[in-house]
This record gives C-alpha cells, sequence and structure tokens, in this order.
C-alpha cells in the first residue's frame, strides 16, 4: 500500500451538485433560487434577524436581565491567600498591598477553601459563616 493509491471508500464521498448546468441536472436555469425576488439576486446577503423592514421579534421582545455595576469593583478570595498577608491585621488596603486583590477592588469576600491556622483580625471585609467559624476558633476577631 502507498499513499498515492489511498481512496476513500466507495459512496463515502458525496459530490457537491453542480448548478445552471443544463434543465437535465435538476437545478438549471434559476440554480434552485426561484424567481425573482430579493434571495434570487447574486452579491445580495440578508442578515439574520431581518424581517424586510418589519420591526424585528429581537426589538419587540422585552429585555430583561441585570448587570450589576458593583461586580466590575468586587472579588472572592480563598481563606488561604491569607496567608501572603504578613501583618494579623488584615483590610482591603493591606490585601492590595500583598498582591491579593487587584487595585481597582473596593469589595472583597473571602470564602473557605483550606485551613487556616492564623489567628488574625479582620476589618471591613465580608466573609462566609465558615471562615468566621475558622477565624475564631483560632483566636481571631471579624470587625465590620
Amino acid at each position: 500500500m502507498k499513499l498515492n493509491k489511498l481512496k476513500p471508500e466507495r459512496g463515502s464521498k458525496k459530490e457537491k451538485k453542480r448548478l445552471g448546468r443544463g434543465i437535465g441536472s435538476g437545478k438549471g436555469k434559476t440554480c434552485g433560487r426561484g424567481h425573482k425576488g430579493q434571495k434570487a439576486r447574486s452579491g445580495k446577503k440578508i442578515k439574520p434577524g431581518f424581517e424586510g423592514g418589519q420591526l424585528p421579534l429581537k426589538r419587540i421582545v422585552p429585555k430583561f436581565g441585570f448587570f450589576s455595576k458593583k461586580s466590575l469593583f468586587s472579588e472572592e478570595i480563598g481563606i488561604l491567600k491569607l496567608a501572603k498577608v504578613k501583618s494579623n491585621f488584615i483590610d482591603i488596603s493591606t490585601l492590595k498591598k500583598a498582591k491579593v486583590i487587584k487595585k481597582s477592588t473596593k469589595f472583597v469576600k473571602i470564602i473557605s477553601s483550606g485551613e487556616f491556622k492564623k489567628p488574625v483580625i479582620i476589618r471591613g471585609i465580608n466573609v462566609t459563616r465558615r471562615v468566621r467559624n475558622e477565624i475564631e476558633k483560632n483566636g481571631g476577631k471579624i470587625k465590620n
């Protein structure tokens, strides 16, 4: 067997229908486009959703949902990331200095992801119930 002798199995490849090749081909004359109209012309494409100038359905259906701008300035961090902070007092500014969060961040929430043994004081940061229990168990405090 040689690479130049390889051929696909008979019947596995279907040839493309040739348009405009006479009446006997089945797609002669109008080539399956019908008579006249915008879709029969060459080079004219209709954008998806266009309804011929009628107000499109996507503009009729009511919009819903909400995008909170607060989400652009808020972050969630795992409790293990607090180990990067050197001091025992943790607030948003100390997290920024330790490069745990971005400089643009204004709101932080600490979520549980592992065990944290260091006693720390947390101020101005939201925490989950599990994190609160973990920190208070180790002798730390949470002040809001």
